[in-house]
């Protein structure tokens, strides 16, 4: 029967930061447009990422693979209305006919203009296509804010286990198993889902650490159970200022409905029990410096999460940039500037640069920083991920420029990318040993890139969208009963 079984599988991927300076439009999405087998397959195959490990899935069950539309963008603002019009309308219109099943790859933070939760609006526009009986699996990110409804839009919820996010090879394979069980009558998933009312910062979800790591062991250790199927522990995005954000858990059972309630609640008040623990320490701009340089040896990692990209922030803040430039240290930093680009692009690799860089999308990531320096490589900004994470996918830069300014070396790119990859500095000639300061614009996706070299880690608070001091956001749809909110006005108070 397996042979003969069709697969669909689908993704629209997108985790949006309500608060970042700019929207995420329909261009956005095109650097990762994928219609049809071909292109999902040339595109995915042997990368580690869920649409990989679909792939490899579907060939271990033998089943036939119906790839309609894939399209995710950097993480950004907030979704135009009319992308999210036209990620729906390619979305039903490449779901394919006599279907057994489907995967739907999700991020779980995606927010349009007019709608909190896209999520459940694009498993809503599937079901009206598919119908209601076709099991569907759905893979999200550890970030997702779980909408009402997705326990039951879909039949299976599975997430990914770690924070860098190195498993997502591995989920994809778990939700295509799951779904052939499924179909075959080995299997009858209920899921049940519990919420934490806590919002909780990304520094905290790192899952090899702390409280999130027992969090992570506990429900690993409730997949033990024989009749548990998956417990997926969402740690959510913050920064998507939506009624239902924050931490949640998701636990499917074969045939026990009670089960999966009584587990996902555990975990709930697991996490609720120690909320305590999720609060961020960070230190200024001013004493991170003084940390840095009486650091002997490096690289020293100065860590502007208020700034990442992998978050949505923009790329351009300079809130440390002017502190690097009187420092005698040798130092680099990535910051996105179209603008700067251009004109480095213009006078040629060799020849001198003045001009203003960073601080462009608005006035909360700082101000333009004025440089002088010497124009040293421009490149075309591509280079492939060598892991672990998402170890065979192309990155984009977009037309990059190397600029050495005192002892600063600044690379100028077009193009919002987090620092997910060693590549990331190490496909423009530079090594990332060589400096003895490195501003990494991230929260802990870091680790997967810089994570091997650090010698030490300096967690620097400066303004941004992406801050972990989510009291310093204004929040319209968040609870204000919700934790830290409520904690840290109570402690105010007194």
């Amino acid at each position: 029967m397996s042979s003969q079984l069709r697969i669909g599988v689908v993704g629209v991927y997108h985790e949006t930061n309500t608060f970042a300076p700019v929207q995420t439009h329909w261009n956005d999405f095109q650097h990762c447009f994928t219609l049809g087998r071909d292109a999902f397959i040339d595109l995915f195959e042997h990368t580690r990422t869920t649409m990989g490990g679909v792939v490899t899935a579907s060939a271990e069950e033998k089943v036939t693979l119906v790839p309609g539309l894939y399209t995710s963008a950097t993480p950004s603002g907030i979704v135009s209305e009319e992308a999210a019009g036209l990620i729906l309308e390619q979305l039903t219109r490449s779901i394919a006919s006599d279907l057994d099943g489907m995967v739907v790859i999700l991020h779980g933070a995606m927010v349009s203009e007019h709608c909190f939760d896209m999520e459940t609006a694009i498993l809503e526009a599937i079901r009206r296509v598919t119908g209601e009986q076709i099991p569907i699996a759905v893979t999200v990110d550890l970030h997702a804010n779980l909408g009402e409804k997705m326990s039951q839009l879909c039949d299976f919820l599975v997430g990914y286990d770690t924070y860098p996010h190195i498993d997502a090879y591995e989920r994809g394979e778990e939700a295509l198993h799951f779904l052939v069980r499924q179909i075959r009558g080995e299997i009858e998933p209920v899921m049940a889902i519990a919420r934490s009312n806590m919002l909780v910062a990304p520094q905290k979800m790192i899952t090899t650490k702390g409280i999130m790591k027992a969090i992570m062991e506990e429900a690993f250790d409730m997949e033990k159970d024989p009749e548990v199927l998956n417990v997926t522990v969402c740690g959510g995005f913050p920064y998507s200022d939506v009624p239902f954000a924050g931490m949640a858990f998701a636990v499917t059972t074969n045939r026990n409905e009670a089960l999966a309630h009584h587990y996902a609640k555990k975990l709930a008040d697991l996490a609720w029990s120690h909320r305590d623990e999720f609060l961020v320490q960070q230190v200024d701009a001013e004493q991170a410096i003084r940390l840095a340089m009486d650091a002997k040896e490096g690289p020293i990692l100065l860590v502007e999460a208020s700034d990442n990209v992998g978050g949505g922030a923009p790329a351009d803040g300079t809130h440390l940039l002017p502190e690097l430039l009187k420092l005698p240290l040798r130092s680099l930093i990535v910051i996105r500037d179209r603008e700067a680009v251009s004109i480095a692009c213009d006078r040629g690799v060799g020849n001198d640069i003045s001009c203003a860089i960073g601080g462009k999308s608005d006035t909360l990531h700082g101000n333009p920083v004025e440089i002088e320096g010497k124009i040293k490589l421009l490149f075309d900004g591509k280079y492939t991920h060598r892991g672990p994470y998402m170890k065979g996918t192309v990155a984009y830069m977009g037309k990059t420029a190397v600029i050495e300014t005192n002892q600063v070396t600044i690379v100028l790119t077009e193009e919002r990318v987090p620092p997910w990859d060693i590549g990331h500095v190490e496909s423009i000639g530079l090594n990332p040993q060589d400096f003895h300061l490195i501003v990494v614009k991230s929260a802990v996706a870091w680790i997967s890139a810089f994570g091997p070299i650090a010698k030490q880690v300096i967690e620097v608070d400066t303004p941004g969208c992406c801050t972990p001091s989510l009291h310093r956001l204004t929040y319209h749809h968040v609870p204000r009963s919700v934790f830290p909110f409520h904690f840290l006005e109570k402690e105010h108070a007194q």
